[in-house]
């Protein structure tokens, strides 16, 4: 069976892209959350079933195979799986959704660390930082060419809930806890996401938890 370590579900966003695709998989995982950053965390990230992504987390195991960083998860599962759950079949929905999925691994620097993922908080709303401003405004860009070329009547930016889904489900997450702008189509699929069965088992359970991390508890950074 697989095994996915991940981190706190409050807090870690990588995290959550990981469990999300094992849950898209529909193959069985066992799931082990280790708390991140605590005292103890020196150590254990050194522990042998974490050291081969140097401590980061989501990581799997499928037997001997282990798999690090959410997009080779994804990846990776999407192979097991026949290539049949995680991308758009149209080519040319898959090369966009693709592409959406690379720019957001890779970009929005500014939202991710000005705006850290924290699932239990809810913040009052305040006026963006410029950098966040302009990162918004091209990531509301985005949803609207996906959801007018490729959505059709489902609520997911390519119809049914895929890979590009996941890796956008924790700026949902950001943009509801920081109160941020959006357009009401936007706002939309924030709540569609949101609204999924597996994210509320994940904000479920992030509630559950125990752990803070005092940095990811303030409201954004100036």
């Amino acid at each position: 069976m697989l095994k996915l370590i991940i981190g706190n579900k409050a807090y870690s966003s990588w995290s959550l892209r990981g469990w999300l695709a094992c849950k898209q998989s529909g193959l069985d995982f066992d799931e082990v959350v280790v708390p991140l950053y605590d005292a103890d965390w020196d150590k254990r990230r050194m522990a042998p079933d974490i050291a081969p992504s140097n401590g980061k987390v989501p990581i799997l195991w499928d037997g001997d195979a282990v798999v690090w960083d959410s997009v080779a998860i994804i990846d990776y599962l999407d192979g097991q799986t026949g290539g049949t759950r995680f991308w758009p079949e149209d080519l040319a929905a898959r090369g966009f959704a693709r592409s959406m999925a690379a720019e957001m691994h890779a970009g929005f620097t500014a939202l991710r660390s000005r705006h850290g993922m924290n699932i239990r908080q809810t913040f009052a709303a305040k006026t963006p930082h410029p950098d966040v401003a302009t990162e918004l405004t091209r990531l509301f860009e985005l949803w609207a060419q996906a959801r007018a070329r490729f959505g059709g009547e489902q609520p997911f930016l390519f119809g049914a809930f895929g890979a590009v889904d996941i890796m956008f489900a924790p700026v949902c997450t950001r943009i509801s806890t920081y109160a941020l702008p959006a357009p009401r189509f936007a706002q939309a699929y924030i709540d569609a996401v949101i609204a999924h069965p597996w994210m509320q088992d994940w904000i479920a359970a992030a509630q559950d938890e125990t752990w803070v991390i005092e940095k990811f508890e303030m409201p954004a950074a100036g």
